[in-house]
């Protein structure tokens, strides 16, 4: 298939090409041009500015794509500037748990219906992320609605190659007995990996699923777990204190996601506690060799 990845470049992105890819299929890529890829010549790159109607327009407006895959939708208006061009059979959109508005524990795809939720056309910074992403998902399913679309709610994202560097914030304030503000250490959260994600997002190329589908890792871990855990391979114990940097995670309630839609169409997902430690072993190691090197 001929298949196109708004963002293919960071975190999600490169591991969905990485994947597509290696099932056969054409892809191209869209960014602004200003990270560099390791796909070499086994795809084409486009730059675009996402938020610019006129630019998107310009590059591919006379492009047809079997699948879009679109990582940067982070809000309405941004759905609007790229489906008014790109012409397309299946557009999927990257979106997130944050849509839900109440984290409870199970939640299914059906606690947020963005048919029915009042539409408001907004940028990024318009408003706090869930609302904007929940914008993005009603402008899609309330005036996209003639294209099959797939809306993928992923949870915290997370892996080597994380440049938000999230869990690393844990460690290395651990590691350099750094203070840290943390206001939810006992909540059970979500979590999936960056590969897993992307691998997941590729299964949509050639499968006949449309609607909106929760994709998470199973299980949930809390943030004191991970600090206990990097406390014991450190040696040190964390400062807790409400004057200290306040923590990447804050905020996030108990949650869990329902993935029985996913499981039906045969997906495995791994358990967050089969990954996350060795995950946090390899962050350790970049302290350890920090501190080696000073």
């Amino acid at each position: 298939m001929n298949i196109l990845v708004i963002g293919g470049n960071r975190l999600i992105g490169k591991h969905l090409v990485k994947h597509l890819l290696r099932n056969g299929h054409k892809v191209t890529i869209a960014t602004r041009g200003l990270t560099p890829d390791n796909f070499g010549n086994k795809i084409e790159r486009l730059v675009i500015e996402r938020t610019s109607a006129e630019s998107i327009a310009n590059v591919l407006g006379d492009r047809y794509f079997d699948v879009v895959y679109d990582s940067l939708a982070f809000s309405s208006n941004d759905v609007k500037c790229l489906l008014d061009s790109v012409k397309c059979g299946k557009y999927v959109m990257t979106s997130t748990v944050s849509v839900y508005e109440n984290y409870t524990t199970d939640m299914s795809e059906s606690d947020f219906t963005p048919e029915n939720y009042p539409l408001k056309w907004c940028w990024r910074a318009d408003d706090a992320y869930g609302e904007v992403k929940r914008q993005a998902e009603c402008a899609l399913y309330q005036m996209y609605n003639d294209i099959p679309s797939i809306a993928v709610r992923f949870p915290f994202v997370v892996g080597d190659d994380d440049y938000t560097k999230r869990l690393h914030f844990y460690v290395e304030h651990i590691a350099k007995s750094l203070p840290m503000n943390i206001d939810n250490i006992n909540e059970q959260m979500s979590f999936i990996t960056s590969d897993e994600a992307g691998r997941f997002l590729a299964t949509f190329a050639s499968n006949n699923f449309l609607g909106k589908i929760n994709a998470s890792s199973r299980g949930t871990i809390a943030i004191n777990e991970i600090v206990r855990y990097v406390e014991d391979k450190c040696g040190k114990k964390a400062i807790l204190s409400q004057d200290g940097d306040n923590a990447p995670y804050n905020g996030a309630k108990t949650h869990s996601m329902v993935l029985d839609k996913a499981v039906e169409l045969g997906f495995e997902f791994s358990a967050v506690k089969t990954w996350i430690y060795e995950l946090l072993d390899r962050i350790i190691d970049e302290y350890n060799e920090w501190f080696c090197n000073r």
